[in-house]
Order: structure tokens, then C-alpha cells, then sequence
């Protein structure tokens, strides 16, 4: 049967700058709006202590299955009129393989509240985006995505085989588990979900089985996870080298370009016509956001495109608005350094993976004063596991302080140049943490190639543009204008 997918996906952009009022925005002209689970439960922690402004989590919050892990959340992270002015933010614990269960019940909670609210009130498609490299918080996330009926999964930096399987038992609400590599170990080790245990009496009803596309990088990788993945795959993101976040390695020995960059050649080029042969619809990512080149690849066999770097500098994105605007005003008034906005940073992730950064002043990217910053893990949703001299799994980060690094025996060469994204992307929604001595965090914008010509979107005399001025660029003018009908039976099932 034929699926009427939207030709749009809005790219779910982490940490939170593809959050609910974006894709609430996107979703309600028909099109795919996508939020991102990436580090949600910290997103919503910090929202609650910043005072809930307009009190959308505890709207979101009343609607969830359980009450009673609802109100425990609040006690513990509510702050009526928010926090004062240079406290810090009241951390939650770290996720490890077996996660205490108030942590998972706040992360399913989170991630049920994301989507609920990108759903709110409209018949519109929504979608959930996941970093396969973030392996500890994924299956609480996934949970408490399909509680609040979410219509899609979409998860890349990663080859995500067992995602399928896990959405199957969910739907059923039996547990599930996933393999989470460590290293020195011989044998996988695999972190579990029940949510019989974890949702602690709440009545369990069958759940809606979202569709699942993966991002790939290649039409191998594509007929890889359509064969032996351990559930259906409905189809796939093809995200190339000019896409903002995480990148896939280049193909072969890697290699660096004069400004320190990773060289992309013909093997990492994707086959339209091979991945066409497939049979599943695909959709083109990285730097093809015009109607001219969507319409291109959609000549050639792709169903649409994913964009997200014009969606992420929109009004409705959950970036800072004052960094929003800067960066905007950065760009439309100053010459570019030699190569672009953008740099694409082979070491600053701790994942291994080449991650694009903006070279907008005052972002860590563009100065060495990050050099300077006390390193600290106090969120660790990139940590690598490993095993102990016990034969135990630990936890370690390449961005953590050297010494403890070197203590878990980490080898000190995989520090260098390695950045605290988490801390930093969480600086980019306006939430950074307030560290000893009152040391804000700072930020580092990542975005892809298109960022270099954002100028066509911006209106004259505003200094930006929303979402809806996206689509009516891409589509046109009359599916911007669309406004889905309410649909109360989006959420009918809580």
C-alpha cells in the first residue's frame, strides 16, 4: 500500500532548537514536523526551572497516563517564577546501563511531553529525531514518544538495526532492550526497558507502531538496514556532508583539507537511482533547500527533502533569540572568513564523528577562549561505555577533564580538541549552566552549507523570517496559508 508521506521533513535538530513550537508549526501546513529527543529530559528540567513561562509543561504534564510520576517531577524541578537570577540549574542524575528508574520515568515523561505539544490541537503528522550514538536515554525516549502517539522516528549518526524491533514492543508494551557497545569488552552488553517496571501500575494500552526512517549516508548502508534490521524500515533520511550536526565520516582513510576539514570525494556521493531500486521513499538532506534542487531529486526518485538549517535560524526555532538574530545580522552584514560560515570540525565531538559548526563570533567555534574552560561532564549523554579492570561497565567522555579520563583508562590523544556539546548546545537554547565561580557555559551554533545563504529568506527591514516563510519558499504560498483542522483524537488514547 502506497503511504502518502509529506514531501517536507523539518530536520529534528538537537538540543531542542527542533522543539514543540516549531514542529507544531511545520506539522499544521501538512508537512513533517520533527522534534528533537536529544537530551530532552534535562531540556524539560530546565524549562521547569526556569519557571514554566506560559506553563505549557504542566499543561502537557496534566495529559500524561501517570499522574503520580507527573507530580513527582514537579515537586522535584518545579520553580514557581523561576529560578534566581545566577543560580545554577539543579542537575538530574546521569543515565547509565541500568538508569535509576525516576530518571527513565522523567525522560519518558519528557519526551511525551515534546510531542504531545508539537501535536496539540491539529490533525498534523509528528516526528521524533534520535542520535543513534546516544544509546542510554533512547528507549525511555522512544516510550514515552509513542505514549503521546508520535507518527515517525527518525535516528542517524549511527547504524540503528535494532530501532524497528524496539518500536514492535513497544506497541505491545513489552520490553525491549538494546546493545550498547564497550569498549573492551568481548561481548555487547544491553541496557533494558519494561514498561510494566518503569511506569510503576500505570495502565498499559496498545500503542501506535510509528514509521521508522534512519538516516543514511549511502545506498549500501540503506540496503543494509532494510535487510537485516529487526523490525519494518519504511524508508530513509539520505543526509550528505554539507547537512549541519554530526557527518558521517569520510568513506576510506581520512584526510583533511588546508583549513583542518575532512575531504568528501566521489565515494561518499549517494546513487539517487540506487537508492530509488529499493523501493522505499527517500529524502535528500544537506544543502537542498530550493525549489530548483528538491525539485531535481525529486525528478530522479526521492519523495522531498529534509531541511533544517533554514528551519533552525526561523523564529519559531528554539535557538536563543538574541543569538538567532545576531547570528542573522552576522551574516547578512559581514564578509565571510575564507571558506564560508561554516567548519567542519574533524575532533571537537566526542562521538568520533566530523561535526559543523558556525563561525559566528562569540561561539567556541570562532575563538580560543574555550581553551580556558574548566573541562566538566555533568550531563554526559555522549559518554562512551567501557569495561573495568572488574569486568564492570564505566562511563568515560574524550571531553571530560584529562585526568579522569586517563584514570578510566582512556589514552590521552583522544582528548585533544574534543568540546562539551552537551553543555554548549544547551547554552544555544538560552539554558546554560551557571558552573563554579559563576562561569556561564558557552555556545557553539552548529548549522549546514546552507547557512551561507540565508539572505533570500530574510525580510527587509525585520532582520529574520518564520518557518512558514521556509515553505512558502519551497512549496509555495498556499500550503504555508494550510491550517489542518483540530483533531482531539490525537491524544485520544490518554
Amino acid at each position: 500500500m502506497k503511504i502518502n508521506h509529506p514531501i517536507l521533513i523539518q530536520g529534528g535538530m538537537g538540543i531542542a532548537v527542533s522543539d514543540w513550537k516549531l514542529a507544531r508549526t511545520v506539522s499544521q501546513t501538512g508537512q513533517l514536523g520533527i522534534v528533537s529527543g536529544t537530551a530532552i529530559d534535562s531540556v524539560m528540567v530546565r524549562r521547569l526551572q526556569d519557571g514554566d513561562k506560559g506553563g505549557h509543561i504542566r499543561r502537557a504534564l496534566a495529559a500524561f497516563p501517570s499522574q503520580a510520576i507527573a507530580q513527582k517531577i514537579l515537586t522535584t524541578y518545579f520553580i514557581e517564577g523561576g529560578r534566581p537570577e545566577g543560580q545554577p540549574y539543579k542537575r538530574q542524575p546521569m543515565f547509565n546501563i541500568v538508569s535509576p528508574v525516576a530518571l527513565l520515568q522523567l525522560n519518558v515523561a519528557s519526551s511525551f511531553t515534546e510531542v504531545w505539544l508539537a501535536a496539540e490541537g491539529h490533525s498534523g503528522l509528528v516526528g521524533i529525531n534520535l542520535l543513534e550514538k546516544i544509546h542510554l536515554p533512547t528507549l525511555s525516549c522512544l516510550y514515552g514518544a509513542m505514549l503521546a502517539n508520535v507518527d515517525y522516528v527518525i535516528m542517524g549518526a549511527g547504524i540503528p538495526r535494532e530501532i524497528p524491533g524496539v518500536l514492535d514492543l513497544f506497541s505491545e508494551n513489552k520490553k525491549a532492550g538494546l546493545k550498547v557497545p564497550v569498549e573492551g569488552a568481548v561481548e555487547g552488553t544491553v541496557t533494558y526497558f519494561d514498561p510494566a517496571v518503569v511506569m510503576e501500575g500505570m495502565e498499559l494500552k496498545a500503542l501506535k507502531r510509528p514509521y521508522f526512517f534512519p538516516i543514511v549516508s549511502s545506498a549500501t548502508l540503506a540496503l543494509n538496514l532494510k535487510k537485516k534490521s529487526t523490525g519494518r524500515v519504511d524508508g530513509f533520511i539520505v543526509e550528505g556532508p554539507l547537512a549541519g550536526g554530526h557527518n558521517a565520516p569520510p568513506r576510506g582513510q581520512m584526510q583533511l583539507n588546508e583549513r583542518g576539514e575532512p575531504i568528501y570525494g566521489p565515494r561518499d556521493e549517494v546513487s539517487l537511482a540506487d537508492m530509488a531500486a529499493l523501493g522505499l521513499p527517500f529524502w535528500m538532506a544537506g544543502d537542498y533547500a530550493t525549489p530548483e534542487k528538491m525539485q531535481t531529486v525529486r525528478n530522479q526518485g526521492a519523495h522531498g527533502i529534509q531541511v533544517g538549517t533554514l528551519f533552525a535560524f526561523s523564529d519559531e526555532s528554539g535557538i536563543d533569540r538574541n543569538l538567532r538574530l545576531d547570528a542573522i545580522k552576522t551574516i547578512l552584514t559581514t564578509q565571510p572568513p575564507e571558506g564560508g560560515w561554516i567548519f567542519t570540525d574533524p575532533r571537537s565531538s566526542p562521538t568520533g564523528f566530523p561535526f559543523k559548526a558556525t563561525r559566528l563570533p562569540g561561539s567556541i567555534s570562532e575563538k580560543d577562549s574555550y581553551l580556558g574552560r574548566k573541562r566538566i561532564c555533568d550531563l554526559g549523554y555522549l559518554r562512551h561505555s567501557y569495561q573495568k579492570p572488574d569486568g564492570t561497565v564505566g562511563q568515560r567522555c574524550p571531553a571530560e577533564p584529562v585526568a579522569d579520563y586517563l584514570k578510566k583508562g582512556g589514552a590521552e590523544e583522544d582528548t585533544v580538541g574534543r568540546k562539551c556539546l552537551c553543555n554548549a548546545l544547551m547554552a544555544d537554547i538560552g539554558m546554560p549552566q551557571i558552573q563554579a565561580g559563576g562561569v556561564k557555559e558557552l555556545h557553539l551554533l552548529t548549522a549546514g552549507d546552507d547557512l551561507n545563504n540565508i539572505g533570500r529568506l530574510v525580510k527587509k527591514g525585520h532582520g529574520t523570517y518564520s518557518a512558514l516563510d521556509v515553505i512558502s519558499y519551497l512549496l509555495g504560498p498556499e500550503v504555508a496559508k494550510t491550517k489542518l483542522s483540530p483533531a482531539p483524537e490525537k491524544n485520544s488514547m490518554l
